[in-house]
């Protein structure tokens, strides 16, 4: 009894281990290991009887979070948005954009991959929709197999990065961060790894050209009578909506300081928003302008890509706008979202009660699912901190050399084997809430911190071979030789040596990106609004100029006296310590 009461917090990370192999779902298993540990201690008299009187509150502390509800709207958004279609419009019509050029329709996935990472947020609903849909047309024309499942399975993994995650909103809330703080300090590192993304493939295109073909001309559906291909009309538009988004990142301060009262400069990532959001309504106003007067100045593939990609990205940039702008919470930019994504399913008319009935049903799982492995954690860290074991985990890293890097380092490697074979939400809730306080005790910044976590994370849903990614891919990719619909041709299956393989390059991309945020922490910090750093000594002086209660009420009762006449004096107070604010002075003085 002696040595379980001297190692106490690692027996019962082993208890919950066993708990875990022996096949529990993760939720009771973490509750059931912080109650059976919880009355061991009360035996053991580490832990006063009445341990758990107080956590029914922590429960309905957890039930009454209103950030948590945030991830049901975001789930229900990206679910309707997927199950209506629009991943297979986005995948055709961007696809005819970049196809005729070397790895046009790569290039396409990874944009399309980004857009539905914005929209859907989930890593399952981005990999088997991008799998049921272009992998069948990058095996059609020819594609490199190990490019076309990596790229698939990464463009489907940005979703743990890019602003609205579900992964990014879990992490805030571990952390005790706002969300919106979180968002703002993922976009510019989840749109660089868009970008290294986009530059491997056009390296691949240069130097394996035979790899990444261009489409043929007979797969170009958007073309026009006189055989042109449209690019110059879509072009012209992109250029003068460009033109009109840089005119308002100029005059930005000038519009929103006034409206918003501010009188600090505006962030960027803000500006970027706003601008992005100004360039979409004015080419979708104008290609409406078009159509609705049968102007003819647009071609037919400018019209389609307009109507099928500008009003999934106005949805994206008025949810994440309202948000940088602190005019909606993250949780009413969710429930904004749900209802711009049930308007534009009922415009596209593929709103139904089966899709409405699905997407509520999932929703509902998700949302349950995270409730109740955070209820399970909560129980865990009850009894896990009432045994000091955060002190115990302290212990773990205090020893490590190198300060912060040395933490770092090790705390990515430790998340990056957890993310093979545990889920985000299993990592978020077990192993952050134990590494938050020693990385605040380092002096890192959490918004920093978990920034590289959802990064990391990223990177092990595609590491071989419990990569979910690659699962994901591996239960929609062809298992057996098919006849291809179009052309005819044999097309053998896709082995899974070839999903594993084509994952090598892209996770090395993303250890450069999680690298590169260690090393560049402004790339995530650089976004934030600066904290108020408060001068001791003007604190100080502030205090002591500061009238005490009595002078308060004398100049009060003066007021009062010159506008209604005159009135009693009021009692004089007590010059001792029962006056707060003059105590607090004369221990000023005293220092």
């Amino acid at each position: 009894m002696e040595l379980l009461a001297q190692n106490f917090v690692p027996v019962m990370f082993t208890g919950l281990l066993l708990f875990l192999l022996a096949g529990f779902p993760v939720a009771f298993s973490l509750a059931a290991t912080g109650l059976f540990f919880g009355l061991i201690g009360m035996e053991l008299e580490l832990f006063p009887p009445n341990l758990f009187q107080a956590l029914p509150l922590r429960v309905f502390g957890i039930m009454q979070n209103d950030t948590l509800l945030a991830i049901p709207f975001f789930t229900l958004m990206g679910i309707i948005l997927e199950r209506s279609r629009m991943a297979e419009d986005l995948l055709e019509t961007v696809g005819q954009v970049f196809g005729p050029l070397r790895g046009g329709v790569g290039v396409a996935v990874v944009l399309v991959g980004a857009l539905l990472a914005a929209t859907t947020g989930v890593v399952a609903a981005s990999v088997i929709s991008m799998g049921l849909i272009a992998m069948p047309i990058m095996l059609r024309y020819g594609y490199n197999r190990t490019i076309a499942t990596g790229t698939i399975t990464a463009s489907g993994t940005l979703a743990q990065a890019l602003p609205p995650s579900l992964v990014l909103i879990v992490l805030a809330d571990q952390l005790g961060r706002s969300v919106g703080d979180m968002y703002a300090g993922a976009l510019v590192p989840g749109l660089l790894l868009v970008g290294l993304y986009l530059l491997f493939i056009a390296a691949v295109a240069i130097v394996r050209p035979k790899w990444v073909p261009a489409l043929p001309p007979e797969a170009r559906i958007y073309v026009e009578p006189s055989g042109a291909s449209g690019h110059v009309s879509l072009v012209t538009l992109l250029v003068l909506c460009g033109a009109a988004g840089y005119a308002w990142s100029q005059m930005h301060e000038a519009i929103m300081n006034p409206f918003l009262g501010r009188e600090l400069p505006a962030p960027g990532d803000e500006v970027f928003i706003m601008s992005l959001t100004v360039s979409a309504f004015l080419a979708l106003g104008l290609a409406l302008f078009n159509r609705l007067f049968r102007l003819g100045l647009l071609s037919r593939l400018c019209e389609r890509v307009t109507f099928v990609l500008i009003p999934p990205l106005v949805l994206i940039f008025l949810v994440l706008g309202t948000i940088f702008l602190g005019v909606a919470t993250p949780t009413e930019g969710g429930a904004m979202g749900a209802l711009g994504a049930l308007i534009m399913a009922g415009a596209r008319r593929t709103l139904s009660f089966s899709l409405l009935k699905q997407a509520l049903e999932n929703t509902t799982k998700l949302a349950i699912f995270v409730m109740f492995i955070l209820i399970g954690s909560t129980v865990f860290s009850f009894t896990f901190n009432a045994a000091d074991g955060h002190v115990w985990v302290e212990h773990l890293f205090d020893k490590l050399p190198g300060g912060q890097l040395g933490f770092l380092l090790v705390v990515n490697f430790l998340v990056f084997v957890l993310g093979m074979f545990i889920d985000f939400f299993e990592i978020a809730f077990i192993v952050i809430p134990l590494l938050a306080p020693v990385a605040e005790k380092l002096d890192i910044d959490l918004i920093w911190f978990g920034i590289i976590l959802a990064m990391n994370l990223q990177t092990s849903f595609l590491t071989p071979p419990f990569g979910f990614a690659l699962f994901y891919l591996r239960s929609v990719a062809a298992r057996e030789d098919y006849d291809d619909a179009v052309t005819g041709k044999r097309i053998p299956a896709v082995t899974t040596t070839q999903i594993y393989k084509g994952s090598i390059a892209f996770i090395i991309l993303q250890v450069i990106m999680v690298a590169v945020i260690v090393f560049n922490p402004t790339i995530v910090t650089g976004n934030l609004e600066a904290a108020v750093k408060v001068d001791d000594a003007a604190v100080t002086d502030m205090l002591r100029n500061m009238p005490s209660l009595d002078e308060a009420a004398e100049e009060a009762a003066e007021e009062e006296e010159g506008e209604e006449g005159a009135m009693p004096e009021p009692p004089a107070l007590e010059q001792n310590a029962d006056d707060p604010m003059k105590a607090l002075q004369n221990s000023l003085k005293k220092n």
